[in-house]
């Protein structure tokens, strides 16, 4: 245990070490935070500012506003002032702050008052707070200003406390990038006195404010909000100083759990434990479970606006799918390690109260090892009554005449079977018609079926019939079992329903990701896995989408042509690496919404998806499904740019070992020819009176023999590379084998006149059409790699017959041989065995350029064993071609 713990410390350590440095690579904010208006927040940031710019420091106003207050207009004399940008709204031009200037300029510090303020539509931004995170991230300390009520986790509270709701919030997760918060405080008769002097409002405003906002009971409540926000984040900051130092005896983290349902009070929920995992310095998870299929219109658009909310705040978001809320709630619990689940107030149900079956019942019962806190508001208590008042809420209008009509069906099938079958019992007929609403509908449908079957078996089967009276006592305990009957089938028919639907929607993910996978799995190139990513997105959402890898912004060219506002909020998305455009706060009037791909090694690209105009939201689901497609091609993306990467290296070793051997060859056997020749013109020049005309003819046999020499080698260099770049053009032409091989053996001979020839001729062979210089310089190559090996005396043999309609030539020598494992590779390039007394010679080269000589005329090249296991006999065959006639 106590290890685990050490271990534990030492992570959370490292976390706090980690945020400290990443902090330290972009700007820091500044925070004036006040409990009301009118407090001096933005006389106090001037002030500071005034301070820090006589400490040299580079400070720039952004934008301040004074509201005509002469104190505060007196301080931003001596301060830059940039100017505002002009935007076109409604025919006025309104200003606001123009931040492509600020940080075009850079200073050390800006200054941007109101950080809740909305923009005017039409700017980068929909609100302030996210042009200062755009600041920040370009490395740009802020100071700005902002009253507690705006604070996104507080808008339920300040609500309760003031009865006015705040429309312009800003999230608590821009509180993560505080370098300092200061409290701006004023006592509220304080307060009071400047508002009624004028000093905030004007008077009209003002006797208005002081009779609602500005009451000594409110600002003395948004007073104690703002000294207990300030002092929960002096101790977050202690905690990570702790932290960061490796300080003992600090609690481990472990996640908050909160359940939401669609039904009036998720946002609240998620505010609360914004706020509960806050103060415990915990992550959190806002998690919904769709146990009976997709929710309704209204309620799926609530629980899309609290996992908004949850995302703007920093938590987590999940959709769980099961056919029980229980089991599925505590089997995520168990596998995130969530110590504390948040659940609103369930809705008032008297008799499963009664069986101990409602959701809080359920958690309390098997949730030991749990903290479960339930939070409820006077507007869920009075929602949870009246919806005992109203089976409306339960039922819809194709649920009661899917009841109706099965009823009827049901009464219609008896009085059938009854009459024309005999039959007597007739119990089965209808609990069949509540089995069927149940697996077509919700339970409450298949309760109302059941009653309405019940009422009808009685009013029209049971004795006296046409009366709810029943006359004997077992035709009681006969309609009481069957409703009993028919209430337990439509709740297991029911059940199986919600089970199958949250089957089939996980399914659905599931066939997603695997198609995805298939085709991510058999792209091997960059472009390959862009075009598979794109379908898979397009076949999974029914929108058109496009993928991009890089960091390049989008150009005009692709497979949709984009307008300048969505380029605009793809590159954004590209160099922010955020979700961007369509259903975004951030260039939300573009077509298309943006999302970066991120990988291992950092980000890889973004998809774009441009989503049906009707459509209003990007639901949870269905966002969770892009999520996980994204995740898949950014990884992708990172494996094909591996593979590229280990191919381009293996490609450069493979260049340097070919280049390396090709300086040894003209190192060694392109010097030698060379050296030859220059020593015999030195002494042809020096001492030619003096020679006799057969040592002069003797040296000028070496120049012309180490010359020719040297021009081979050369013509085997350029050969190859024209192999290599595919520069061989085939001229062909008819020669006899006797000719060919004649010519081969005669070139040899006139620099090696030791070297004896066996030459044997199979008879009546036909002559060639093929190139005739080519197939010569390939023989040649071979016969020559054949007398290198070959012992002195010993005759090179060299074969030629037709076998199968295809020439066949063995050339053999009796050298050393070549070791099985190295008869492939001799006709690698620079490849040479070193065997026998002769030792290494020439480039390597002959028996590379033969095989491309000979394999350009659809011939073959292979190195056999000699006869007697003595040597080795190279086959060269070449097919019998016929002229193509025009």
């Amino acid at each position: 245990m106590n290890a685990d713990r050490s271990a534990a410390i030492r992570k959370e350590q490292a976390d706090a070490l980690l945020g400290e440095l990443q902090r330290q690579g972009s700007g820091r904010l500044t925070l004036f935070l006040g409990a009301a208006p009118g407090v001096g927040k933005t006389y106090a940031m001037l002030s500071r500012a005034r301070e820090l710019k006589k400490q040299g420091i580079d400070v720039v106003v952004g934008l301040v506003e004074t509201h005509g207050r002469v104190e505060t207009q007196a301080l931003l004399e001596g301060l830059e002032v940039l100017p505002r940008t002009r935007i076109e709204y409604q025919g006025r031009r309104l200003e606001e702050l123009d931040l492509d200037a600020l940080l075009a300029r850079k200073p050390g510090v800006a200054l941007v008052d109101e950080l809740a303020h909305r923009n005017v539509p039409g700017s980068r931004h929909e609100r302030r707070w996210q042009d200062v995170i755009e600041l920040l991230d370009a490395g740009i300390d802020v100071y700005t200003t902002v009253n507690i009520q705006h604070l996104e986790s507080l808008n339920d509270v300040v609500h309760r406390i003031t009865g006015v709701r705040v429309s312009e919030t800003v999230p608590d997760l821009v509180f993560d990038r505080l370098r300092d918060i200061l409290l701006i405080d004023l006592p509220p008769r304080e307060l009071i006195e400047r508002l009624q002097q004028g000093k905030v409002y004007v008077p009209d405003q003002a006797a208005h404010a002081l009779q609602a906002f500005f009451s000594p009971s409110n600002l003395t409540a948004l007073r104690e909000l703002a000294m207990q926000t300030a002092a929960d984040r002096v101790d977050s900051d202690l905690r990570e100083a702790q932290a960061a130092r490796g300080l003992p005896g600090l609690p481990l983290r472990r996640r908050v759990l909160v359940a939401i349902d669609g039904r009036g009070q998720s946002e609240y929920l998620v505010r609360v434990s914004r706020r509960l995992a806050e103060r415990r310095d915990a992550p959190w998870t806002v998690v919904t479970v769709q146990a009976g299929g997709p929710a309704d219109g209204q309620q799926q658009l609530e629980i899309d606006r609290a996992f908004a909310l949850a995302r703007r705040l920093g938590g987590d978001t999940e959709v769980l799918h099961g056919g029980n809320i229980v089991d599925a709630i505590l089997d995520h619990a168990a596998r995130s390690g969530v110590s504390t689940i948040v659940l609103g107030r369930t809705r008032e149900r008297p008799v499963a109260r009664m069986f101990n079956r409602t959701l809080t019942q359920q958690l309390l019962q098997r949730g030991a090892h749990y903290e479960l806190t339930i939070f409820s508001t006077p507007e869920a208590r009075a929602k949870a009554r009246r919806s005992l008042r109203h089976v409306g809420s339960w039922l819809t209008r194709s649920d009661v005449g899917l009841a109706i009509l099965s009823a009827v069906l049901a009464t219609g099938a008896g009085a059938l079977a009854q009459r024309w079958l005999g039959l007597a019992d007739l119990s089965m007929v209808f609990i069949v018609a509540v089995v069927l609403v149940a697996s077509k509908t919700r339970m409450a449908a298949a309760v109302l079926a059941a009653a309405l079957c019940f009422l009808s078996y009685n009013f029209f089967f049971i004795e006296p019939r046409f009366t709810l009276f029943i006359g004997a006592s077992r035709g009681v305990a006969t309609v009481l079992l069957f409703l009993l009957a028919a209430l337990v089938a439509g709740r297991l028919a029911s059940r199986l329903r919600m089970q199958v639907l949250a089957l089939r929607a996980a399914n659905a993910h599931a066939t997603a990701l695997q198609t995805l996978s298939r085709q991510l799995a058999v792209a091997a190139d960059l472009g390959q896995v862009v075009n598979a990513g794109r379908r898979a997105l397009k076949q999974a959402t029914g929108a058109d989408a496009l993928v991009q890898a890089g960091d390049t912004p989008l150009g005009p060219d692709g497979p949709y042509v984009l307008s300048d506002k969505d380029r605009a909020a793809a590159d954004w998305t590209l160099k922010h690496q955020q979700a961007a455009g369509r259903f975004t706060d951030t260039l939300g009037n573009a077509d298309w919404w943006f999302m970066p791909l991120t990988g291992d090694g950092g980000h890889t690209g973004l998809i774009g998806l441009r989503f049906d105009e009707n459509a209003s939201r990007l639901g949870a689901e269905q966002r969770r499904l892009i999520e996980a497609m994204a995740d898949d091609i950014s990884q992708a993306i990172v494996r094909t740019r591996l593979v590229s990467d280990l191919e381009d290296a293996r490609v450069t070793g493979e260049t340097e070992r070919l280049r390396s051997a090709l300086l040894s060859s003209v190192s060694h056997d392109l010097r030698s020819p060379l050296a030859s020749i220059i020593g015999a013109a030195e002494s042809l020049n020096t001492y030619g009176n003096a020679m006799s005309d057969e040592d002069r003819h003797s040296l000028l046999d070496t120049v012309r023999l180490e010359g020719e020499r040297l021009d081979r080698y050369i013509q085997n260099l350029l050969d190859m590379t024209r192999l290599g770049h595919g520069g061989l053009t085939l001229n062909r032409d008819w020669i006899g084998v006797d000719e060919l091989i004649g010519s081969a053996v005669s070139r040899l001979q006139r620099y090696q006149p030791g070297v004896r020839f066996d030459i044997q001729l199979a008879e009546g062979l036909a002559p060639l059409w093929v190139h005739p210089a080519l197939v010569e310089q390939a023989m040649f190559n071979v016969i020559e790699n054949a007398a290198k090996f070959s012992p002195p005396g010993e005759p090179v043999t060299v074969e030629a017959r037709d076998i199968d309609g295809q020439l066949r030539i063995d050339v053999r020598d009796r050298g050393p041989g070549i070791p099985e494992e190295e008869r492939k590779r001799i006709f690698d390039m620079f490849f040479s065995v070193e065997r026998g007394d002769r030792g290494r010679q020439g480039t390597g080269l002959g028996l590379a350029i033969t095989q491309g000589m000979i394999g350009a005329h659809g011939g073959s090249v292979e190195a056999l064993p000699g006869y007697d296991g003595r040597g080795t006999t190279i086959r060269i065959t070449l097919p019998r071609m016929q002229p193509v006639s025009e």
